[in-house]
Formats: C-alpha cells, sequence, structure tokens
C-alpha cells in the first residue's frame, strides 16, 4: 500500500496543562456556584481528609502505603478552555464545543458552611444538546468536603450534564442554589479555579466492547525494521507479545511520524484500539498517538481518538469518539513516550466493537456511593449491605466504628450510616451469613471484636469477643449453624492463629487447639501475617469443612471436640493462589481460580481447577479450561445455571493499584470447562472490591481502594445483567415467573410445591453472599430435584443433609428450557 500524506497532516495541538473548570456564569450566578479556591481546587480522585476521630490510628503497616501510580489519576484531566456551561433548575451543563471522550466528573463541595452539597446525583450525557442519554451514572454522595470522582462508561460526548437530585440533609444544598439561578440559562464563559473537572480517556479497555477476531486480517506500515531485525508489521497481528513492529532504524532512522494501518478486509463496527507496547525493552512505546479510519484505505477521516500514552509497558486503549464503520484503522505515532529518540514499536495491536449483550450480556449505569464498599452482604427485601472503614475512603487503627451504607436495589437508592454502638471497626474481617439470615462480622480493625446486623430490625448488636484478635481471616458457616473462622494475622499482633467456633445458641467462642492455621498457610515470602489470610472454606457434613485454598495443600478440619486438620491432598498441579477465590457451583463441586504465589507484587495466573468432594475420600483436583486473563483481587459469583462468573482484579496484585487492571469479565461453563469474555467493565474492580449475584439473577461489582488521598478509591458500583437475560438487540428475553408464594421457612428434607406461569426446566437454591477480599465462602449453588404435578404445578425436593443445603438464606430460582432465570423467591433453609 503507497501512504500519501504530509508530516503537517498529522500534527496534534500539544496537550494543555491541567486546568480547572469554574462552572460559573455572570458575576451574579457565579457568587452562587460551589467554588473553591486555587489550594483547595478537586484533584480527581484526591481527597481532603474527612472530619474523622483526631485521636485515630495512622494506618496499619501490614498494609504499606499506596504506590506511587495510586497517586496519579489514570484519566487525563481535560482542558477547558472553549467551554461554556448553563444553569437551570437543578443542573448544570457543560458544553465543550467539541467532541471528547468522558470517563468521569469530578465535583468538590463547598468547603465553606456546610451548605451546597449535592447527595443524590445523576448525570446524562449529549452529541447534540437536544436528544439525552439515559443516566450513564446516578448515585449517593457522602455529605462530607471530599472531592467526589463520579466515574461512568467513558465514551465521546459534547455535552455533560450533572443534576442534582437531592442535597445533605440539613443543608439548602446545591440544588437550591441552582434554582436561584435558573433565569440565567445563556452560556457563559469558563474560568481557572473550579468545582468541576471532566476527566478523559483513561487509556483502560473500553466499556461494553468485544474484541474483534484478527482472522483474515493484514497490516502494512509506512516503514518497519527488517535489514537488522525481523520486526515487520505483521507481528502486531500475530497473537504473541515477544515479537514486535519497530519502525525502522537500519540502515537510517525513519523519523516521525510512523503509521500502521490495519485492513480487516470487511467492514465492521469499530469502537476502540488497544495497543499493546514491546515487553523487551521501552524504546519505541507510543507516546502521542492519532486514530482514524477509512472505507477504501484513501481516504481516512478525521481522528476519532488522539491523546498521549503513559511511558510504561501496559496495555493501553485508545476509545473512539463515537462508533464507526470501516474497513481500515490507521494508528499514528507522532512521539516517542519516553522522548528516548525517533522510534515507534508495537507488540500487538487489536480492535473492538460493540459487544453483543446475547453473547457479552450488558452493563447498567454506575451507581455512586458514599463509601467505599470493601464488603456486600446481599439481604432479604431486595437490599445490598455495604461498610468499608472508620472512615469512607480510608482505613487505620482501633477506631470502635464503622461508616455502613444499603443500597435499595428496587430504587437504586443508597443510605449512610456510621454504626458506633458494638465499639467495632469492621475493616478487614469475617464474614458469615448466618443461618436466621443475620450478618455475623468478625475481627479486622478492632481485631477481637464480633458483630451482629439483623436485617428484619436494620440494627447491629454485639456479640462475645473472639478468643483469638484476627484480620484478615475466613470463616463459614457450619452445617450445625454454628459459625468457625480460621487464620487472620494481618492485625492482632503476633502469635498463632488457631480455629475457632462461635455458638448461635450461646454466642460463646471456643478455641479449637487441634485446628493451628500453619498447616493451611501459604508459602509468602513476608510469613505468617501475608500467608494465612482469605482462605476459602467450604462448609460440609457433620461439621466439617474443607480448606481448598489459597494454599496448594488442601484440608478436610472438624470441629467437635478440639477440632483437627488433616491433609487432603494439594490442588492438582496448582501453585499456592493466594487473593484468588472458590465458588460452589454444584453439589460437592467448586471452581477455583486465579491468585498469585504471594499475596502481592507477584504475577497471577489464569489457571482454574474443579475441586470434587463426591468420591467419598480423598477431593479430586482437576485443571479446566484457563481464564483469557490472568487475575488477582477479582471476584466470582455463581449463576443460578452453574456457570461462573468472574469479575476484575489486577495481573499482577498491588494493594490501591489500577496498573494491570482486567477489564473483561469472564464467564466458565461447568458443561464445556471453557472461559467466555463478557462486556467489558468501565471501573477497575482489583484489591477491596466485591461482586454479589441479586435476586433478579444480574450481578453487583462495586468498590475497590480506600487508600485516603489516592486516586484509585472507587466508590461506586454498577449492575452487570448477565447474557442469559438478553436479546441481541439488548431486550430483555421472557423470564419464567415463580406465582406461587413459597413460605419464608423451608425444613431440611421437605417437599416445597411451587406454581410457575410457564414451563420450566430446572430449579435451583443459590445462597446469598457475602462478600470481601476476594472470598465469598458461604455462596453455593443447589440445583433441585423435581416432578411436575400437573401443568405449572412442581413438587421440589429439599436436601436432607445441611452440609449440602447449608443452613440460611437463599434464592430460589426457576429456569426455562434455554436456562433463562427467573426473579427468585427468598426463602429460609433449614
Amino acid at each position: 500500500m503507497t501512504f500519501r500524506f504530509s508530516r503537517t497532516s498529522f500534527r496534534l495541538t500539544r496537550l494543555r496543562p491541567r486546568v480547572l473548570v469554574l462552572l460559573a456564569t455572570a458575576t451574579t450566578t457565579a457568587a452562587l456556584l460551589p467554588l473553591v479556591t486555587p489550594s483547595d481546587a478537586a484533584v480527581p480522585g484526591r481527597h481532603a481528609s474527612p472530619v474523622i476521630d483526631p485521636n485515630a490510628s495512622p494506618m496499619s503497616p501490614h498494609h504499606g502505603v499506596a504506590p506511587a501510580d495510586a497517586m496519579r489519576p489514570t484519566a487525563p484531566v481535560l482542558a477547558g478552555s472553549g467551554w461554556s456551561v448553563t444553569a437551570s433548575g437543578t443542573a448544570l451543563t457543560i458544553d465543550m464545543h467539541r467532541t471528547d471522550v468522558v470517563s468521569a466528573l469530578v465535583y468538590q463541595p463547598r468547603r465553606a458552611g456546610g451548605g451546597s452539597r449535592v447527595t443524590e446525583y445523576a448525570i446524562r450525557l449529549s452529541m447534540d444538546g437536544r436528544h439525552w442519554t439515559k443516566p450513564v451514572a446516578t448515585g449517593t454522595l457522602a455529605d462530607d468536603t471530599t472531592a467526589k470522582t463520579l466515574n461512568f462508561a467513558a465514551q465521546g460526548t459534547r455535552y455533560v450534564r450533572l443534576s442534582a437530585t437531592t442535597a445533605a440533609a440539613g443543608h439548602h444544598g446545591w440544588a437550591a442554589g441552582i434554582e436561584r439561578i435558573s433565569s440565567s440559562s445563556s452560556p457563559a464563559p469558563l474560568a481557572s479555579r473550579a468545582a468541576v473537572q471532566l476527566l478523559g480517556d483513561p487509556g483502560l479497555t473500553a466499556p461494553s466492547t468485544a474484541s474483534l477476531p484478527v482472522d483474515g486480517w493484514t497490516v502494512s506500515a509506512t516503514d518497519e525494521e527488517t535489514a537488522q531485525a525481523n520486526d515487520r508489521a505483521a507481528n502486531v497481528l500475530d497473537g504473541d507479545p515477544t515479537t514486535v513492529w519497530h519502525s525502522r532504524w537500519s540502515p537510517k532512522t525513519v523519523r516521525f511520524p510512523h503509521a500502521l494501518v490495519i485492513d480487516m478486509h470487511r467492514t465492521t463496527a469499530v469502537s476502540a484500539l488497544t495497543y499493546q507496547p514491546r515487553q523487551t525493552g521501552a524504546n519505541g512505546r507510543i507516546g502521542t498517538y492519532a486514530v482514524s479510519t477509512s472505507l477504501d484505505g484513501t481516504s481516512f477521516d478525521a481522528p476519532v481518538a488522539s491523546g498521549h500514552w503513559k511511558d510504561d509497558a501496559t496495555a493501553k486503549t485508545a476509545t473512539f469518539t463515537r462508533t464507526v464503520s470501516a474497513r481500515y484503522v490507521r494508528l499514528v505515532a507522532l512521539s516517542e513516550a519516553g522522548q528516548r529518540g525517533p522510534w515507534s514499536s508495537a507488540a500487538e495491536i487489536r480492535l473492538s466493537g460493540p459487544s453483543d449483550p446475547a453473547v457479552s450480556g450488558s452493563w447498567g449505569p454506575v451507581t455512586g456511593f458514599p463509601l467505599v464498599p470493601v464488603a456486600t452482604a446481599v439481604l432479604p427485601g431486595n437490599k445490598l449491605l455495604a461498610w468499608s472503614a472508620y472512615a469512607v475512603d480510608r482505613y487505620g487503627g482501633s477506631n470502635g466504628y464503622t461508616q455502613t451504607a444499603v443500597m435499595d436495589l428496587t430504587t437504586g437508592r443508597v443510605t449512610q450510616r456510621r454504626v458506633d454502638n458494638t465499639g467495632h471497626d469492621m475493616f478487614c474481617p469475617g464474614i458469615a451469613l448466618l443461618a436466621d439470615g443475620r450478618v455475623l462480622v468478625t475481627g479486622g480493625s478492632n481485631a477481637s471484636r464480633a458483630s451482629i446486623y439483623d436485617p428484619r430490625t436494620d440494627t447491629w448488636s454485639s456479640t462475645t469477643d473472639m478468643n483469638i484478635a484476627r484480620g484478615y481471616q475466613a470463616m463459614t458457616l457450619l452445617s450445625n449453624g454454628d459459625a468457625f473462622v480460621l487464620g487472620g494475622s494481618w492485625s492482632g499482633g503476633d502469635g498463632p492463629r488457631d480455629g475457632e467456633v462461635w455458638s448461635a445458641s450461646a454466642h460463646t467462642w471456643r478455641r479449637l487447639p487441634g485446628v493451628p492455621a500453619e498447616g493451611a498457610m501459604t508459602a509468602d515470602p513476608k510469613g505468617a501475617y501475608r500467608a494465612d489470610n482469605h482462605m476459602w472454606l467450604h462448609a460440609t457434613s457433620q461439621g466439617r469443612v474443607l480448606q481448598l485454598g489459597p494454599s496448594k495443600q488442601m484440608n478436610w478440619i472438624t470441629t467437635d471436640g478440639n477440632g483437627s486438620i488433616t491433609p487432603a491432598g494439594t490442588r492438582a498441579d496448582s501453585q499456592d493462589a493466594m487473593n484468588g477465590n472458590a465458588v460452589s457451583y454444584d453439589i460437592g463441586k467448586l471452581l477455583t481460580l486465579g491468585g498469585a504465589p504471594a499475596y502481592q507484587d507477584t504475577p497471577a495466573t489464569r489457571r482454574a481447577y474443579t475441586v470434587d468432594l463426591n468420591g467419598g475420600g480423598r477431593p479430586t483436583a482437576t485443571r479446566t479450561g484457563d481464564m483469557a486473563a490472568t487475575r488477582a483481587f477479582s471476584n466470582s459469583v455463581v449463576l443460578p445455571d452453574g456457570k461462573v462468573a468472574v469479575f476484575g482484579g489486577q495481573e499482577t496484585p498491588v494493594p490501591f493499584s489500577d496498573a494491570t487492571s482486567v477489564m473483561t469479565p469472564e464467564i466458565w461453563d461447568p458443561a464445556t470447562g471453557r472461559f467466555t469474555p463478557l462486556a467489558t467493565m468501565a471501573v477497575p474492580r482489583n484489591y477491596h472490591s466485591t461482586a454479589n449475584l441479586m435476586p433478579d439473577g444480574r450481578i453487583f461489582s462495586g468498590g475497590g481502594g480506600l487508600c485516603g488521598d489516592c486516586a484509585t478509591n472507587h466508590l461506586d458500583g454498577a449492575i452487570f445483567t448477565p447474557p442469559y437475560l438478553l436479546n441481541p438487540d439488548g431486550s430483555e428475553r421472557p423470564r419464567p415467573v415463580i406465582t406461587s408464594t413459597p413460605p419464608s421457612h423451608v425444613a431440611l428434607g421437605s417437599t416445597l410445591p411451587v406454581s410457575t406461569g410457564s414451563p420450566v426446566g430446572a430449579f435451583a437454591l443459590v445462597r446469598t453472599g457475602a462478600a470481601t477480599h476476594s472470598v465469598d465462602n458461604d455462596q453455593r449453588r443447589v440445583p433441585l430435584t423435581f416432578r411436575q404435578t400437573g401443568e405449572g404445578s412442581y413438587d421440589l425436593s429439599i436436601p436432607s443433609d445441611p452440609g449440602v443445603a447449608l443452613p440460611g438464606t437463599y434464592l430460589l430460582f426457576a429456569l426455562n428450557a434455554d436456562g433463562v432465570p427467573s426473579i427468585a423467591k427468598v426463602i429460609s433453609v433449614g
């Protein structure tokens, strides 16, 4: 292919310095807007210290400090020159007067006087100022002065509208301030101080896209090195990251610009380009770039993406300002990221297009929370309980109180509460869902404390302190309704972390000297405080527990008397897999996913294993299909049909960092042992993130961070709709409906009559989950045997073994012949 373009045709305006956007109208209007001084200016992801206990202890040294990349926002602050704003009613509308990719709005509440604070909000986008999207982000903000980063799926837009739906309690609120200027709705210039900023393309995998297959593609370049190395353009499509394209450097260096053109040999909808820098050496990493498209390979449109990539080895994605129909995609390199020379290189180039909802599922808007949801539990009444630590965005010390929130999954509203009465900072705890539906939370920052949340009364209370102080411990309910805990050297001082059991009847703890934690530890080089964390526990019959990870050694644990721990073999050829997880997808069958040999700074694995307990003796561990991505700090959820979805994580786990984030979820099918990619996420979900199955068959995924003054706090979540609920056009598939009202409680071994409005092919119970630090030990799926007694009438057989149907709260799903689940009925079993 012959290229004809001038060097100046690809000249980009030098990136403007980061400036702050003042949302003001005329002089009289400006006095009413929530301005901040330059020293108070909002910095994305950075927070002013909240009003907290002045005697609060600093962050635990066990966590270390947030890495340098956690202090820098991933997405660039967009320059506001040429922008204007209108204020009308309870909304502010920013007109950028150009189309740009936007991924977040940063809102700095008023610092003085306490008023003029938004609590509930909605963000909408528009290309023309007349036709607006449905909200891309909604939520509830903490009533404090910290800057709030309101994330949403990165996409091209010209207009961004922030609507304040309510103000902080006891304040007139920012919404009221806007009402006073509603008569002033004409555009006004923007100045240099700000209450609001917009963030651009974060360079992560474009949200809600799917990678396009490269079959039949070809690629050409303006120049390539062939004299001294085989660094041809074709290497960017070969799937091998060790081979590279490199611009020509022998016998004479070709200077910028350098261009690659991919010919897909078919016209395809394209919305993003992903660039993988070379993995051997830094020379040639692309810095400033532009991407354009063409139907004929000769006439290329104006760039659909441009910017500057960071000087590191991580993959970068350029999100297009709009989805385009194209055959050719051209990437032009205009500078070298580290200014090392006039070279360009690439290991791999991939293109993405809009995902098919029937194959990949879809994401709802990002919902803001008034805290980082570090721990979450599904409650009856279609609600989700979440909590962080003594503060909404940071942890440290033993302060005796916890910030909590409850999300109403029906309305999306989130309410916040500080829990003081238990004297318990519940950061980094163990969690077990009790047989009666209450939530038992142990240890963490207040390492010996134990608290119980009762969803029936929406109250917290204390129970007896543990005998051994712990943090990062593992917990599970036992088949007899008691709760078992093991490990947890993160807090509570030195000493052994033997097992102990909480009695549901006496509310007291009993030590198990026969269950030392040492036999269940990983070989982490940093010792016990990293080696006995976040264990994967699965309760079985007669009060026994299988500890199946993250250590490669599995163990059977008994909990009667002094207890015992007995080796149960290794997890096939798996290494230690800290910060991976295990999910019970069928009776006596579990799937383990990912993890890393050490807690952090060690590459994770993509491996997955099944562990089968049904052989009568030693568990059988077998390697199943690998995930497409390596993951640690991810979260996994079992679905009503027995498939398992995994969200987020990092290729190399580093607490508080968003580097090497895995943005594409995957779903595992037990029938094939294979993983399938799902629609990509809008926000990274790594350390301190969670995921939970909801009663409507959708999944909540949220959280990440909690590092105080950092850019990686994610005070939000989003709802994922799995592909089993969707048609290719995104509309919902018809669901079966359970028309009868089951009793609130069913006994083990009983028969449960159920009526449905249409034929049903399967029924399943899924125990409600409680997740933190990648672990949700109590979730499990129990497929039910049944017989049809009439048209739309069925008798379901509830298992008689409490080791199969662990006592507690379950979601009862009916599934039709196509695997589409009903909205669940919530019942108590046991």
